[in-house]
């Protein structure tokens, strides 16, 4: 039986252990809650015969994740998706394998209530296998982690005490309980990757994660961690921490340039934006991170995925090493761990895939972003991505010379097309749909939305580019732009190494047009250029192997795996 079948067919975990295991008795498929009914011999053919029927009409729909109905609570109606201990044609239980793959290899936790967040066990239904298994170490601490955010999390006795530590104002020392609190700030790709980074240093720190939900994060993510929360209360003490900068006196960079430090502060600011100066920078020093762990909160503001940077601390290389023995998957499984739609951008979702996405034979995503103040779309852009894929042979060429192309057994091709501005979809779309290709393949193209702008303040702007970052890893093959943390983000998830449009300069289309990428891994867009131990300036990206600069921004950082 297909496994996506049985993942289908199965009930909630916890109600596995309700049905009885005896064989004389009939085992009811469906996982609805309530009492067994006892079915006389002919009534319970009856019922087999009519279950046949429509999971013979409808099952092939269902395997491909065609959902009823446009309210995406719908989605797990009558138990569909549900976990059950299906049997082969052996009796031999399958539920091990089905778990298995509905957790990502156990890189989530199963202690979640599905009606609460149904992307979280659902993807499975529309995401392909990873072939990038998580190690059995970082399952190990994402389970510490777990249990650490429970034990510490908002509104616990620990979490109580350590506040009111906080609004004493007193020196306070370490506690059992120590916090990472991360700031809302910039656009969506960014939001994403800083508390990617944020979540591993405060694994690497053993620090409690709690996000600033100003921006609407609640609205764009489940929470990742079972039985608490991980926004931060809105009865925060230190009202004045959104508005910190880079020229707040609580900025450690400025307690070292002011030599401000003293013994146990309460607090201190991290600003690590774009904009940081040279005493920001030596967050990423050894001495530094000893000082740090000795301050119980630590207030976080990032515009960068600054992952890279980490490995480059002595203290934690040994730790990384272990966590991701193949360098270049951090953000693949983290993203994975952290960033599960919420029902309302899971339901844009896969409407959207199910209408449109769900029967091509292939699946190209097309990721479009323009640096450019000027209204687009531009020629040379455009000119830019026909080159990129056809020179790849990802879309196949048009026959101008033959208005019909026939072949035996016409392929079917999607391609999913984000940009903020709809013109380049529908150049190229009049492209395949005034000629025939070459190769007979039938080429269809979408585009969600079209914003013009970037509006990352609004709550249905960020819904909508979540929904599409997520549709976009949904694909086969993938182009992605350069300087983009859309596109980032998008290719972590996943799992894929994207062809890459060089960013134009002087409108000019760029040659070569593309390149595919050396590793999945986000680019770190700010690094510092400095050696901690020899307190001078350095080439970040030739200090150690797995941690190099980009393809797509010369001065950036990104890690790549060794045997690249």
């Amino acid at each position: 039986m297909d496994l996506k079948e049985r993942i289908r067919r199965s009930p909630p975990q916890g109600e596995r252990e309700a049905i009885p295991e005896s064989s004389s008795s009939p085992r009811p498929r469906g996982g609805r809650k309530g009492r067994a009914v006892v079915l006389s011999l002919s009534a319970a053919a009856l019922l087999v015969c009519a279950v046949a029927m429509l999971l013979l009409a409808g099952g092939s729909a269902a395997r491909r994740g065609q959902f009823l109905g446009a309210d995406p609570s719908g989605l797990s109606r009558g138990g569909d998706l549900h976990l059950a201990r299906s049997r082969d044609e052996n009796g031999a239980s399958e539920s091990s394998e089905v778990v298995n793959d509905r957790l990502f290899g156990g890189l989530l936790s199963s202690g979640f209530d599905e009606q609460s967040c149904l992307s979280r066990y659902q993807s499975v239904l529309y995401r392909k296998e990873s072939s990038h298994f998580p190690s059995a170490y970082l399952l190990e601490r994402l389970r510490e982690h777990e249990a650490l955010q429970k034990k510490c999390g908002p509104h616990t006795e620990l979490y109580n005490k350590a506040i009111e530590q906080l609004k004493s104002g007193q020196d306070v020392k370490v506690m059992d309980c120590n916090y990472l609190v991360w700031v809302a700030y910039s656009g969506l790709g960014n939001t994403i990757l800083t508390i990617a980074s944020s979540f591993l240093y405060a694994i690497l720190t053993k620090r409690v994660l709690l996000v600033d939900d100003d921006k609407g994060t609640s609205d764009l993510f489940c929470e990742p961690f079972p039985e608490t929360s991980w926004l931060l209360p809105s009865k925060f003490p230190i009202k004045q921490f959104k508005n910190f900068s880079i020229g707040s006196p609580e900025s450690y960079g400025n307690v070292l340039k002011n030599k401000a430090i003293h013994s146990n502060p309460a607090f201190l600011y991290l600003h690590l934006a774009h904009d940081y100066g040279d005493y920001d920078k030596l967050f990423f020093c050894e001495d530094n991170q000893q000082y740090l762990q000795t301050i119980p909160w630590l207030i976080l503001k990032s515009d960068n995925y600054f992952v890279p940077s980490l490995f480059l601390i002595p203290p934690y290389q040994k730790e990384l090493i272990r966590l991701f023995p193949q360098r270049d998957t951090v953000f693949h499984h983290l993203g994975r761990y952290l960033f599960h739609p919420s029902n309302v951008v899971w339901g844009m979702i896969t409407r959207y895939h199910d209408s449109y996405l769900a029967k091509a034979d292939e699946r190209l995503g097309i990721q479009i972003r323009v640096f450019d103040t000027e209204p687009g779309p531009f020629q040379h852009v455009l000119d830019q991505v026909l080159a990129c894929t056809l020179k790849e042979n990802l879309l196949p060429e048009v026959n101008t010379q033959q208005p019909i192309v026939s072949t035996r057994n016409s392929r079917s091709k999607v391609v999913l097309i984000t940009s903020l501005n709809s013109g380049y979809y529908e150049k190229i779309r009049s492209m395949y749909w005034e000629h025939p290709t070459t190769n007979g393949e039938i080429v269809s193209f979408y585009q969600p939305s079209h914003e013009e702008h970037q509006k990352s303040n609004k709550k249905i702007h960020n819904m909508k580019a979540w929904a599409e970052i997520y549709l976009l890893s949904l694909s086969d093959t993938m182009v992605t732009s350069a300087w983009s943390t859309f596109g980032y983000v998008a290719q972590g998830l996943s799992g894929l190494k994207p062809w890459l449009l060089f960013k134009p300069e002087n409108h000019t289309t760029p040659d070569p047009p593309c390149r595919q990428v050396l590793s999945m891994e986000p680019c770190f867009h700010a690094p510092p250029f400095y050696d901690c131990k020899a307190k001078r300036g350095a080439d970040t990206g030739k200090l150690v192997p797995h941690v190099r600069h980009c393809e797509d921004m010369s001065w950036g950082l990104k890690i790549v795996d060794q045997s690249e």
